[in-house]
């Protein structure tokens, strides 16, 4: 029965045709692991963002491995509101969080956070430190606000910092924990530090990961350069008090300032030159110290090789003033509390000059998703930045928008290439800014009203309400006698 044989035969190899598609069609590509780490409180304070006191060698070298976005801006700034648009890919408004203690899942239970959306898709998700908002020092070493739903493990380190609190020097008697300025410049090495363990034990979970097969999301939390500013004492060396710069007098320029917009009282919280140098020192000393630690992760995945299927976001949650307008601190619509680091690094995409398109936080998540090789889901309030990533200078018709509640009233502020608007109060009810920052960074001159600039403010305050219109119903937050 030799047709039978044939039969069978032709059968076979129909079968072996059928299976040939599948095999020879290219292989979709693997699935990149994600490093996201988060820096607390740190403002764009570094050499690669032209910051000439900054001393931060592993930055700045990080930024030129990737996509350094320079005008980056965060949607609050505020810890909580922040980190909960970020993670949720939702603007604060529809995240729900305005202030320190409500958890976004009150207002979304839902929500699908970004680690969360890679562990549905099959990542072991792990966090060490503060991801989602945790009380600094108050939480260090605890859970804070964070969401369990997110993480396959979750890791709270604490060190000597905390441990040691007592001795720091208090330039603000009388003030909370979470804003009171302290400084330590402390005995000891980094890794006795929260932030050096956070960097050990981030290290241990990638040379576990390396070691398997299943993709990985994992999450380091830097709490510094947030108060109290401790950092081992070499890097307070790095920074003389001699050369630190003091910021100037701004009185004049805070004429034309609404009261609204400034949270702190008096000017300064009444420092001293001297203490002023001193708190600013501090700061600098301990962004140097989480540059630092963040050289050991970039360090460790190169040796462990994962430097190569391995996508790096680094972030912090909003920017920070170092004495800019009299204040300290974030809770502010000026553009040093707004605009902070954020750098994108993927083995798939060739490093580029900075980009110095606006961009956002909520972008981060969509970002974040597509690098790795993911679906990006619907509902998010950002867009990919993987264009700007491809050309830095890339059309991007996108202002960047940011809203605070500081204690004494809402604000919201939108701003655009050339110009900053910020409304205090329903539709500017309680003071009205404008400045060109092309011609102004500083935000010295306040040009709402001004004749000349009237077209330009109309035209902004028109597009502000309609990307970020005024929410009546959104609750006035919880009270918070000592805001962290």
């Amino acid at each position: 029965m030799p047709s039978t044989n044939l039969t069978g035969r032709f059968k076979a190899a129909a079968l072996s045709l059928l299976s040939m598609p599948l095999a020879c069609t290219a292989a979709e590509p693997e699935r990149l692991n994600v490093l996201l780490i988060a820096i607390d409180d740190l403002g764009a304070d570094l050499g690669c963002y032209g910051d000439p006191a900054a001393r931060t060698p592993n930055l700045d070298a990080l930024a030129q491995r990737g996509t350094a976005f320079a005008r980056a801006y965060c949607q609050f700034p505020l810890c909580n509101p922040s980190r909960a648009s970020l993670l949720t890919g939702l603007r604060p408004d529809r995240a729900g969080v305005h202030d320190l203690p409500t958890h976004f899942r009150e207002a979304q239970p839902s929500a699908v956070t970004l680690p969360q959306y890679f562990r549905q898709h099959g990542y072991r998700t792990a966090r060490v430190g503060k991801i989602f908002h945790a009380g600094v020092p108050v939480h260090i070493g605890l859970d804070g606000l964070d969401d369990p739903a997110s993480w396959d493990e979750r890791h709270n380190p604490s060190g000597r910092d905390k441990d040691e609190e007592a001795l720091c020097k208090n330039l603000t008697p009388g003030r909370g924990p979470g804003v009171a300025i302290r400084i330590l410049a402390a005995e000891g090495g980094d890794e006795e530090q929260t932030d050096g363990m956070v960097a050990t034990e981030t290290i241990r979970l990638l040379e576990k990961a390396g070691a398997g097969a299943q993709p990985f999301f994992i999450a380091a939390g830097f709490y510094r350069p947030h108060v109290p500013y401790v950092a081992p004492k070499r890097y307070f060396d790095l920074h003389p008090l001699a050369h630190v710069p003091v910021p100037p007098d701004p009185t004049q320029a805070l004429a034309s300032v609404p009261s609204a917009a400034l949270r702190m009282s008096p000017l300064f919280w009444g420092l001293s030159t001297e203490q002023q140098r001193e708190t600013i020192q501090a700061y600098y000393a301990c962004v140097s110290f989480v540059d630092a630690q963040v050289g050991r992760l970039v360090s460790a995945l190169g040796r462990l090789k994962l430097d190569r299927n391995t996508v790096i976001v680094l972030w912090s949650d909003h920017g920070y003033l170092l004495g800019e307008h009299g204040q300290w601190h974030k809770e502010s619509l000026f553009e040093p509390a707004l605009r902070s680091p954020l750098m994108v690094i993927s083995p798939r995409s060739a490093p580029t000059p900075p980009s110095v398109r606006l961009v956002e936080f909520v972008d981060i998540y969509p970002t974040t998703v597509e690098l790795a090789g993911l679906p990006v889901p619907a509902g998010l309030d950002g867009r990919s930045l993987v264009p700007l990533m491809k050309e830095p200078d890339a059309p991007w018709p996108h202002p960047a928008l940011s809203q605070v509640w500081n204690g004494k009233a809402y604000g919201r502020s939108i701003r655009d290439e050339r110009y900053r608007y910020t409304e205090w109060g329903p539709v500017g009810a309680e003071g009205v800014q404008l400045y060109d920052l092309e011609v102004d960074p500083g935000e010295q001159r306040n040009l709402a009203g001004w004749s000349q600039y009237r077209a330009v403010e109309h035209g902004l305050a028109a597009k502000l309400h309609e990307l970020l219109p005024w929410v009546p119903g959104v609750p006035k937050p919880r009270a918070q006698a000592k805001p962290e």
